[in-house]
């Protein structure tokens, strides 16, 4: 388990970011670069604050999605939409190597603060806009949300038992990957600016990223005219692959992408005839004898505990993996060793865990050095580091602009 450490050790500290987006493909894009050592401002309406404070658990009223979504990040607020918030996002910008926003098309330019605006006042930002379909086409102004994208991407039509209906995830995946999207075409729009000295804009639409890790849909769909049925936890091409109840009402998963690891589990569940068989050779054609199959694993599988399970499985060298919560990830000994999950003293709940950056660096790790603060919790502290004296602060929030 790992803790806290100074994020000014990250790999971009300096970096300085603006998180103008509300909810979470834009916020957790955000996340991911305060995470390195990025300095994240989070800018929000004084009044409205990000939806996501009020999304998922909370523990004595105290939201705990937020303090993983806001985490590394000082908080702002500023009503953009008026003159005195556009002054105080013009000096956010104008000292910022990123802004991220999620408005819906025209929004910013509509307050005078689109990327003609901001660039000339910093040709060197890099404005990354985050929304459901992109910045052009027909759907541009429609609300953007995950679930539409995993339903617009092809995700839910090849997600959920075959006779059953399309099935969205219950969390959000689609935002998820958008912000990894977002987060690396930040970093390659920062890439390209050390060669030509300039800023640009990164359009990510939250429905293609997703759309992008489906595989070949549409290349198939192109080439062959079919499209990907649902198969549940089965694979169209490889079997077994599934879920699987043990004798102490566990779950664990079986893969076997690759032959060899398929012709061990067979020979550890007592089928080595199986193996023989000439369609057994070929994942695709062992996907179409996946009920024969799943019975002969499936059968082996709830004769025993889920650790006996899965310690002849390692003895074998097959692939097998227990289905877990929250409760066993932190106990498990994996997590533990890469340390995966971070305890963090937040100043509200005290000790706190959360799963920590995405991968480790072998010098300027990743850091979590504070968790998410309360709405507005740096207003005073970052306006005066931008120059505004305490009287002008006093005016703007008179005047309901922060």
């Amino acid at each position: 388990m790992s803790v806290s450490r100074d994020p000014a050790a990250g790999a971009l500290a300096g970096l300085r970011v603006v998180d103008a987006s509300t909810l979470f493909a834009g916020p957790m894009a955000a996340m991911h670069l305060g995470d390195l050592g990025a300095s994240v401002v989070k800018v929000e309406h004084p009044t409205k604050p990000d939806p996501s404070r009020t999304h998922g658990a909370a523990k004595d009223g105290v939201n705990l999605w937020w303090k993983t979504l806001g985490r590394n990040k000082r908080t702002v607020t500023a009503n953009l939409g008026s003159d005195g918030g556009r002054e105080v996002f013009l000096a956010l910008a104008e000292r910022s190597d990123v802004v991220i926003e999620n408005f819906r098309p025209g929004t910013l330019e509509r307050w005078g603060l689109g990327y003609e605006e901001l660039s000339a006042r910093n040709p060197r930002l890099v404005l990354a806009r985050v929304s459901g379909f992109g910045q052009t086409g027909p759907y541009r102004t429609r609300p953007g949300f995950g679930t539409l994208a995993e339903a617009m991407s092809g995700f839910a039509a090849m997600t959920g038992e075959p006779d059953g209906p399309p099935t969205l995830p219950p969390f959000g995946l689609a935002d998820g990957v958008a912000s990894l999207a977002t987060a690396f075409a930040i970093m390659t729009a920062l890439s390209a600016r050390e060669r030509t000295g300039r800023g640009q804009v990164v359009d990510t639409a939250i429905v293609e990223p997703i759309l992008a890790m489906l595989g070949p849909q549409i290349t198939r769909w192109d080439q062959l005219g079919t499209v990907q049925a649902r198969t549940g936890n089965r694979s169209s091409n490889n079997a077994p692959r599934n879920t699987y109840r043990t004798s102490d009402g566990h779950w664990v998963a079986v893969s076997t992408s690759a032959q060899s690891i398929a012709e061990r589990v067979m020979r550890l569940v007592g089928r080595p005839e199986l193996v023989d068989e000439p369609w057994f050779a070929r994942g695709v054609d062992r996907a179409r004898h996946a009920d024969e199959l799943d019975e002969a694993v499936g059968g082996w599988i709830s004769r025993r505990t889920r650790d006996e399970v899965v310690a002849a499985f390692e003895e074998a060298q097959a692939a097998v993996a227990p289905v877990y919560d929250a409760r066993d990830i932190v106990a498990d000994p994996q997590f533990r060793a890469l340390g995966t999950i971070h305890e963090i003293e937040d100043p509200e709940l005290g000790p706190m865990l959360m799963q920590g950056p995405l991968f480790r660096l072998s010098e300027n790790d990743g850091v979590i050095g504070f968790t998410g603060r309360p709405h507005g919790a740096d207003t005073d502290e970052v306006l005066g580091e931008l120059g505004f004296s305490a009287e002008r602060v006093a005016e703007l929030r008179e005047a309901g602009a922060v």
